[in-house]
């Protein structure tokens, strides 16, 4: 392996193997995992209560796992997966909390994106707007060899 080859040593590293990238991935990675699960158990045990928030929070959950994935792998394609998730992501945050602060009754329980992520310290409103400014930034990079 050259001296040059990608993940040899002293390399540089690609995408989101370090840094501000990586930690981006390790959060939407744990979101995902939050979300998919939270949802689960509300839909399996309680969808008859609340079933507007919780398909909301499984859509949610869907959204990071499509997230996580496009920005933790590398290529073109994957690069517009993550575009395209974190734009849907900020929609959905911008669209949800307003509609649950406008119309509470219609969401008798919380989902992840109510009150733009208010029961997640605002992270969800937060996020996508990293993901999008951090692909900005990598789309912006020259290549590396």
């Amino acid at each position: 392996m050259s001296a040059t080859a990608p993940g040899a040593p002293g390399a540089p590293p690609r995408g989101t193997a370090t840094g501000l990238g990586r930690v981006l991935v390790a959060l939407y990675a744990v979101f995902a995992v939050a979300a998919v699960s939270r949802a689960s158990v509300q839909i399996a045990t309680r969808f008859a209560e609340a079933p507007l928030a919780y398909a909301l929070s499984a859509f949610a959950g869907v959204v990071y796992v499509v997230a996580t994935l496009g920005l933790a792998r590398t290529g073109r394609r994957w690069r517009r997966t993550a575009w395209a998730a974190c734009t849907v992501e900020l929609l959905g945050v911008l669209a949800v909390g307003t509609l649950s602060l406008a119309d509470a009754a219609a969401f008798p329980d919380d989902t992840v994106w109510s009150a733009y992520g208010r029961g997640y310290l605002f992270i969800p409103l937060v996020l996508p707007v990293l993901g999008l400014v951090y692909l900005r930034a990598e789309s912006r990079r020259p290549a590396r060899p």
